[in-house]
């Protein structure tokens, strides 16, 4: 009878399909990629059906939530985990279809080179590639007193380019392609999380009229996940990835710190009559605006203003929107940086060990926008922080676990960071025999992603502070900051590189 009992398991893992564990009155899922639950239950009574139990829940089929399951599925300690993905979006079950006349999409991202690597390395970047994207190896960054000014060159640090930017839409759907053409098979549900019981010591009942049976060995490993479809699911690890208002986050009692900008981004894609192959970011009074390359003649419009004026620039016509664009990026609220005010240099020149590229080139006005190419979208801005990424069985990836202000663009990074190391953890504690779901073990993610992640929020936190206040002897000295990121090479190195991904912080050594 045991060999029967090993063969059946045996053929189960060699399947991938996930482990029908448990009895309720919930739904059955047969496991292979795009498989979703079945309604058959809502035709004709089922006195029982059999709840599946699945090694990893990933909340949230977003960005992050679809890495993490990419990185789960190249590595050979984990590829072999079932997973279910649980998102009310009903496309991920059909695919997203992305065609390359589709119109641009406001909503981008600029990728670090870490996170290219990570991408390629799980073998999704190469979808990425086949559509619509823009690498860009130079960006300028200017404020509007005419004296603060920085450029910086990928080749000041050796590197190929600085980050690439790419439609959300796209990133998306190369993550889901890469999943799709992999072996590994994953279940999708289209469907919100309505409640999560963590550790149930209870078995649901198998029958109506029918005595409970012994609770299963495994029931005490994992969580009940019940779905807004009504379906119930087990899972040894709950990650939320399911954004700033995330389900999970709440269902676990996870606390977070933060707070509310007094701001709002206004988003859109602009054309131009040439391709962009620059990263253009200008700080105004009232937060900055930048100009990102997106292939093609297109460039992504970023502006942190305050609510009144996303709200007035939302609804102005399309010749005056782009007249307050082409400003903004000019001569609006103040003067270009200056020759007299480049020859500031010689400030820094004790410092300087050995000059960058980027250094010696002048300043650049941004091309300007002719044509408004996608509607405009406003977003409010603010500061979240999870107080703890993990708990027993459950931990939090991305906007989940923090959200940031957008003024460098970092936030899906950060994400991807996140997805990268948990993928990371989940292979060793498999190796080391671990459960998956023990806080011990997922609280190794979260002492390596929280300082990268808190470090980087106080930078961006405090740029967005230092620029909310306009006061001459203050401008001076702010700009001298600028300047001395221009032409401090070590310092300037520095900051290329942790901007790129790299952990070294940007100190000047």
């Amino acid at each position: 009878m045991n060999r029967v009992i090993k063969k059946t398991v045996s053929n189960v893992f060699a399947l991938k399909i996930p482990r029908k564990c448990f009895c309720s009155q919930a739904v059955k899922v047969d496991a292979s990629t795009n498989l979703l639950p079945s309604n058959e239950h809502e035709k004709k009574p089922i006195i029982s059906q059999i709840i599946p139990e699945y090694d990893v829940a990933i909340v949230g089929g977003g960005m992050v939530g679809m890495a993490l399951a990419c990185f789960l599925a190249c590595m050979p300690m984990t590829k072999q985990l079932s997973v279910a993905i649980i998102d009310s979006n009903p496309a991920l079950s059909s695919g997203l279809c992305i065609k390359k006349e589709d119109p641009p999409d406001p909503r981008v991202s600029t990728v670090t080179p870490a996170s290219i690597s990570f991408l390629q390395e799980a073998g999704a970047w190469k979808y990425v590639e086949q559509n619509r994207h823009a690498y860009f190896k130079k960006m300028q960054v200017w404020d509007y007193t005419g004296f603060g000014y920085a450029r910086y060159d990928a080749g000041d640090v050796n590197k190929d380019f600085l980050g690439c930017v790419a439609e959300n839409k796209v990133l998306h759907s190369s993550l889901l392609s890469c999943i799709k053409d992999s072996d590994f098979k994953t279940t999708f549900y289209p469907s919100r999380l309505t409640s999560m019981t963590l550790n149930t010591n209870s078995m649901s009942v198998v029958e109506e009229n029918t005595p409970s049976k012994e609770p299963s060995p495994a029931q005490g490993h994992a969580s009940k996940l019940e779905l807004s479809d009504g379906s119930s699911i087990y899972a040894k690890l709950v990650v939320g990835a399911d954004g700033g208002k995330s389900r999970v986050r709440e269902l676990a009692g996870f606390k977070t710190t933060g707070w509310n900008y007094s701001q709002n981004a206004i988003i859109c894609t602009v054309e131009h009559t040439s391709a962009n192959h620059c990263a253009w970011q200008r700080f105004l009074p009232n937060g900055p605006i930048a100009l990102l390359p997106m292939g093609e003649n297109f460039s992504n419009i970023v502006w942190t203003m305050s609510p009144t004026e996303s709200n007035d620039r939302k609804s102005i016509t399309e010749e005056m929107f782009l007249k307050d664009v082409n400003s903004a990026l000019d001569y609006g609220y103040g003067p270009h940086p200056t020759s007299s005010s480049l020859g500031a240099r010689d400030i820094f020149s004790w410092l300087k060990m050995d000059g960058t590229l980027s250094a010696n080139e002048p300043f650049e006005i941004p091309p300007k926008a002719i044509r408004l190419a996608s509607e405009r979208m406003v977003f409010p801005l603010s500061l979240r922080h999870a107080n703890s990424y993990a708990t027993k069985r459950v931990v939090l990836i991305g906007d989940a676990a923090h959200t940031i202000h957008p003024l460098a663009g970092q936030g899906v990074n950060l994400g991807f960071g996140d997805a990268y190391s948990l993928s990371r953890v989940i292979a060793e504690g498999i190796a080391l025999g671990s459960d998956i779901g023990e806080v011990n073990l997922l609280k190794k993610y979260e002492q390596e992603r929280k300082p990268a992640n808190v470090t980087m929020m106080a930078i961006l936190d405090g740029f967005q502070k230092a620029y909310s206040i306009d006061f001459g002897p203050f401008n001076f000295l702010r700009g001298a900051a600028f300047r001395g990121a221009n032409f401090v090479s070590p310092l300037k190195r520095s900051i290329i590189s942790y901007a790129s991904g790299e952990r070294k912080l940007p100190i000047f050594f």
